[in-house]
């Protein structure tokens, strides 16, 4: 019977730790934007990397685009 007046000490404490936990992370603003980190991930990172390489990619694209209009269908 001892042991369920352990168990009970230490889920309240438990309880207590996570509670104030979470009363300090609203008061710091963390739950304030709800909006914004749902969002993100639909916008584009800004091309960073090497222009050369960009470039590259560039070109590639459009000579595949030349073969597709040149034979009417996608080339392998």
């Amino acid at each position: 019977m001892s042991v369920i007046y352990v168990l009970l000490a230490i889920s309240i404490s438990v309880a207590l730790v996570f509670f104030v936990a979470f009363v300090f992370s609203v008061k710091s603003g963390q739950y304030d934007d709800a909006y914004t980190p749902s969002v993100r991930m639909l916008f584009e990172d800004e091309l960073v990397g090497d222009l050369e390489e960009n470039e590259a990619e560039i070109i590639e694209i459009k000579q595949s685009k030349e073969q597709t209009n040149i034979y009417g269908n996608t080339t392998i």
